[in-house]
Formats: structure tokens, sequence, C-alpha cells
């Protein structure tokens, strides 16, 4: 016989597991928020952009299809901007103690599409040193460029500015609490309905026919103890009074 289990069931099992559920959410709720807040450090972001182009003296010897030509030249540029050719001078100007693979994994470079703008994004722990390293890859890679493939057609667009008030990109508090929400309900509630299926006690009549496939044809109702001893009281009272009667006659 196939067990089915009803709407009804389903909500019973919740409103008695709904303690359970409610903590196991509101702990992995703060866990979230205390470690978001006091235990990950702050990830800033910065960026330069560089534009790949001729100037107008150099066009003049280039035919009309030179912008094309710049924007398969950027996919290169892509790589040479992370080379340990450009990072080396950087670490060596800015005097940094992280590697070379260290630094090459805090920079981000990439272009949209038909686009002569390249994006140079740092991150780092520290504002203020994102967009220094930012603007020294930019302007190292500008210098850099005219010995390395001998051309000069790489110019800065825009430097890398922290402003007044920058916010770290990572971590996002708020959004990892609402995912930890979301999670510590969800772990809440599979518990629960986990619980209860490894719960083998018999809880009325009803599961008592589904499991037997037999009619129940009674009950013994639960009395409590105080019912017991009133009862134990009553007796003994109406006794005493009969005996009375006896001996008045």
């Amino acid at each position: 016989m196939e067990e089915t289990i009803s709407l009804k069931e389903l909500f019973t099992t919740l409103k008695k597991r709904l303690g359970l559920i409610l903590i196991i959410t509101a702990i992995a709720t703060m866990t979230s928020g205390v470690v978001s807040y006091f235990f990950i450090t702050p990830i800033y972001q910065t960026s330069t952009q560089i534009l790949v182009n001729q100037s107008q003296a150099d066009q003049q010897q280039f035919n009309p299809n030179q912008i094309q030509t710049n924007l398969q030249l950027i996919n290169t540029y892509n790589v040479i901007i992370k080379s340990p050719a450009i990072l080396d001078k950087v670490k060596s100007e800015l005097d940094l103690k992280e590697s070379t693979g260290a630094l090459n994994e805090k920079i981000t470079v990439g272009s949209e599409k038909d686009s002569q703008v390249v994006l140079i994004t740092v991150q780092d722990e520290k504002a203020e040193k994102a967009a220094l390293i930012a603007n020294t890859v930019a302007a190292t890679f500008q210098s850099e460029i005219k010995n390395i493939m001998k051309v000069d057609n790489v110019s800065i667009l825009s430097k890398a500015d922290i402003g007044e008030q920058i916010s770290p990109i990572k971590p996002k508090p708020v959004l990892n609490m609402a995912i930890a929400f979301v999670v510590g309900l969800m772990s809440g509630v599979g518990l629960a309905f986990l619980l209860e299926y490894l719960d083998n006690t018999i809880k009325d009549e009803q599961e008592i026919e589904k499991l037997l496939e037999l009619p129940v044809l009674g009950s013994i109702a639960l009395m409590d103890r105080d019912d017991e001893l009133e009862e134990k009281q009553v007796k003994p009272s109406k006794t005493a009074r009969a005996r009375g009667e006896n001996y008045g006659a």
C-alpha cells in the first residue's frame, strides 16, 4: 500500500518543529552577519581606462582599416598588460612586497566588444593602494608598449580615483545574511521533515489503522492525576455521611 502525505500533515509537521526551524534560521543569519562584518577583510576596487588609437599624424600613414587593426591588437595588449614585463616594473616602482603572481591575481583587464577602450581593474584591501596600482600599470604599459611592439597608439583615457566615500565591493553583509537566511530556513525545514521521518512512535488511532490495516474498536482515554485524587477524596466523604445517618437512626 502506497503511503500518501496530505497537505495537512505537512503543515502539522512544520508547526510541530517551528521552534527548531526558527532557531536554525536565526543562527545561520546571525553567523553570516558576524563573519561578514567582523572577520572578512573588505576588498576595494578601482579602475582606469586606456584608449588604443593612433595619433592624427600617424593615422595619415595608415589605411582606413587602422581601427580594425587596433581592435585586433587589443587582445594582445590585454595579455601584455598582465605579463611580467609590465608587472615587474610596477612592483619595482611601487616597492610592492607581494609576488608577481599575487599582483597578477589582483588585476583584471577587459574591453567591450568592438571597443578601443581597455579597462584595467584592480582589487585590494586598501582603496588607495588599488588606485595606485591601476594608475601605475596603465602608465607603465603606455611607456613600455613603445619598446615591446614598436608602436605608439596607447593613451590614458581616465585615471583611477577612489573619491571621498568608496565602498568595498565585497563582502556584502546584507546579501550574505539574506542568503544565509534562505539556506538556514531550508535546512531547518529539511531537518524537521527528517526528524519526523525518523520518529517511529504511534501518535493516534489513525496511525494504528494505517499500520495494521485493522479498524479501531475502542480507545482508553488518559486520566490526569488530579482527577484521580478528586475521585478518591469524594468517595470517603459519601461513606462517612451514610454511616452518620445509620447511627442517627
